[in-house]
């Protein structure tokens, strides 16, 4: 046999002996948005368009989402969706004009954070993706998330210092470990880097929260985090979106 056989034989050993994080490194890691929410705050406007939809400097959310996606490098991206969710379809496609390959999760009804998570896994596959909400605006860097290795915890969060409509915030922080206690409290920004282990508790197409499980993971001290002290806008209201675009005018 040729020399070429022996060297395809001895990366395929080297491979079964890597860990899951240097074996992931060799790979693309996927992205998801998530797109699935009704946007019940947002009525009128959402009564017409998706949230995900809307447009901040004339151009929808979403879409400065999967840009800043392409640009990390993270050019695998699901989404899924429910409420109007041909709406977001017809307007990304397949992604090829953003550079990026799309795939779509589709919910009859919406499967709430974790739940749309565990549908879509058969897309993300078993290795560790990052997920961000789709109605958010922000200036974070993805690509820091692709680089970052897990280790033995199952997620790692993005928090953002507390904004004006969520005084309380959701996590401690103690260095990089996120703690369901403590003070000071940051806010969780909506994006996070998640092994698939962590969805193992709910079954494929039922609803599901991730908060619980998050605060499951910290009891076990398996969550790290970092704190994004940028751009970072939760569009939850129209008068927060109307703010928004006089803000970035």
């Amino acid at each position: 046999m040729g020399s070429g056989h022996w060297k395809n034989v001895s990366v395929t050993r080297r491979e079964r002996t890597a860990t899951p994080d240097a074996l992931t490194a060799k790979r693309p890691m996927k992205a998801m948005i998530l797109a699935a929410g009704s946007g019940v705050r947002m009525r009128p406007l959402t009564d017409v368009k998706p949230k995900p939809l809307l447009e901040v400097r004339g151009k929808a959310l979403i879409e400065w989402l999967v840009e800043s996606l392409a640009h990390a490098g993270l050019r695998e991206i699901v989404i899924n969706h429910a409420h109007l969710g041909n709406m977001i379809e017809s307007a990304l496609g397949n992604g090829a004009r953003f550079g990026v390959a799309i795939s779509y999760s589709r919910e009859v009804q919406a499967l709430e954070t974790a739940g749309g998570i565990t549908k879509a896994l058969s897309l993300l596959g078993k290795e560790p993706f990052v997920a961000v909400n789709g109605d958010i605006f922000c200036d974070f860097d993805f690509a820091s998330l692709a680089k970052r290795k897990l280790s033995r915890n199952l997620a790692h969060l993005v928090l953002v210092p507390n904004p004006v409509h969520h005084p309380q915030g959701d996590f401690g922080l103690d260095g990089d470990e996120v703690l369901a206690e403590g003070e000071p409290r940051w806010t969780f920004s909506g994006i996070g880097l998640y092994r698939a282990e962590l969805f193992e508790g709910i079954s494929p197409g039922s609803k599901g929260q991730l908060a619980p499980l998050l605060r499951a993971s910290m009891a076990q001290r398996r969550v790290s985090g970092e704190i994004h002290f940028g751009v970072w806008h939760d569009v939850g209201t129209p008068e927060r979106l109307d703010a928004l675009n006089a803000l970035v005018a």
